[in-house]
């Protein structure tokens, strides 16, 4: 089959485009910027790219065009699809049919840690000989890509999958995930996000109750037992084997933390094992316990789990160093809700002690744009030292469509807002002293402002 991607260079949509090469089928594609490193990745498998969506791109005679979530009414491309009445689908639905049809899907959903926890559950799998194939929204350093069709050992019936309720398409507005069909689910947790097109918390729980109708009965929901919301969703119907997961000893799986900052794992009060590891923070730790519990319901016992984990080395984007210039070292993280923000600078917090942290936000997802979570973000920042926020405009206006100094304001003369990325820059190296942490967040390439710090910082 020949599939035509519209939309090939989001991560979702690249990693759909390997795993369809891998499969044997031809594959083309187009995007809106077509540009290193997606591309170069993509080329190097042998798939041409094509720039900007020119309806002359039907031309090419695909049997199929696949249709990822950026594309909406009003492409050109799409519009001559429509017009001609040629077949198109949604890129999960694509997956979900060719891809996944005859595997164990392990699919991990929630609003926050769903590329590292799936990240863990593929190298748990790895580790213990099961070969997974996988399609991950990051790069776990384990493994150096971020989507594959199987290991290259063996072919596996296992199959990793980062299960978004991000929608599915402009024609399609069920979250990614219900076109999965997993037998192994993870739900991690579940709070208010992508406000561009939920209206509220309800409505996410919605989408993870379509998700949990689609678990077989035979299958497996981990399930955090922490989460009201994931509680909720539970007992609107379940139709599958639940077991719970959480820091506290009342749920199926739980934490017991020890004096060295890592933590015992217990399964039915019953200690598996300790997790050693150079990750922080405890979200990091219920991650783990998903994970492990997750590669459970497949047979690998929780102490050989533990025992991969101590092995694991993160993902790209998450607490990854970028450079250490005058014993000032400069990390790269993806968190950009102020839940995760706030794990993630606690995290950071645990291991440095009292050493200063710099903290540096970029608030560019969707959600942070409308400002529904803009008076979140000086409660989840109150553990850094110094907060440096990057508010970029354009022609004229602000970006967010809010204020960021104003919404930094009560974290008093420790927080400053810029919209010039130099002027961050020089802020931030004239304040930074030798043993601070330069802890740069954002959901997007942020200018390349990590290595434009560690390039001006004084040797």
């Amino acid at each position: 089959m020949h599939i035509h991607i519209l939309g090939i260079c989001g991560t979702f949509m690249g990693g759909l485009a390997v795993l369809a090469k891998e499969a044997g089928h031809t594959v083309t594609g187009c995007d809106a910027n077509v540009y290193p490193p997606m591309s170069t990745q993509l080329e190097a498998q042998g798939i041409k790219l094509i720039e900007g969506f020119g309806p002359e791109q039907v031309d090419l005679q695909p049997d199929l065009f696949v249709i990822g979530n950026v594309v909406s009414r009003g492409n050109p491309l799409m519009e001559e699809i429509l017009n001609r009445n040629l077949p198109y689908t949604s890129g999960p639905q694509w997956i979900g049919e060719h891809i996944l049809r005859d595997k164990w899907v392990l699919a991990v959903a929630g609003t926050h840690g769903k590329t590292t926890t799936s990240s863990m559950l593929a190298w748990i799998l790895e580790d213990a000989g099961y070969h997974p194939g996988f399609l991950i929204g990051g790069v776990p350093l384990n493994f150096g890509i971020s989507a594959r069709l199987s290991g290259a050992v063996a072919d596996s019936i296992f199959f990793v999958i980062e299960a978004d309720e991000y929608d599915t398409a402009f024609f399609d507005k069920r979250s990614k995930f219900v076109h999965y069909h997993a037998k192994t689910a993870i739900l991690n947790n579940l709070e208010y996000d992508h406000a561009d097109i939920f209206p509220d918390l309800a409505a996410i729980e919605t989408q993870f109750h379509h998700l949990v109708r689609t678990v077989p009965g035979i299958g497996r929901l981990i399930v955090n037992g922490q989460e009201e919301s994931l509680r909720r969703v539970i007992d609107r119907g379940c139709w599958s084997g639940t077991e719970w997961f959480g820091a506290a000893a009342h749920t199926d799986w739980s934490l017991r933390q020890l004096d060295d900052g890592n933590a015992d794992v217990l399964f039915e009060g019953k200690r598996q094992g300790s997790i050693c590891w150079s990750l922080t923070g405890q979200h990091n730790q219920m991650n783990a316990l998903a994970a492990i519990a997750a590669a459970r319901h497949v047979g690998v016992p929780p102490t050989q789990a533990i025992a991969s984990l101590a092995q694991f080395g993160n993902v790209k984007r998450r607490m990854e160093v970028r450079g250490v210039v005058n014993s000032i070292t400069v990390y790269d993280d993806f968190a950009h809700h102020p839940t995760a923000i706030a794990a993630t600078v606690s995290g950071l917090r645990k291991k440095v002690g009292s050493a200063r942290i710099l903290a540096v936000l970029e608030p560019r997802s969707n959600t942070m744009k409308l400002g529904t979570m803009k008076d979140a973000l000086p409660g989840s920042l109150t553990e850094a030292d110094l907060v440096f926020g990057y508010g970029a405009k354009g022609n004229g206006k602000e970006a967010l469509g809010w204020n960021l100094g104003e919404a930094l304001a009560p974290l008093g003369p420790k927080a400053t807002a810029f919209d010039e990325l130099g002027d961050l820059v020089r802020a931030i190296v004239a304040a930074a002293q030798p043993g601070d942490h330069i802890l740069v967040m954002s959901n997007g390439e942020f200018g390349g402002v990590h290595r434009r710090i560690l390039d001006t910082l004084p040797v």
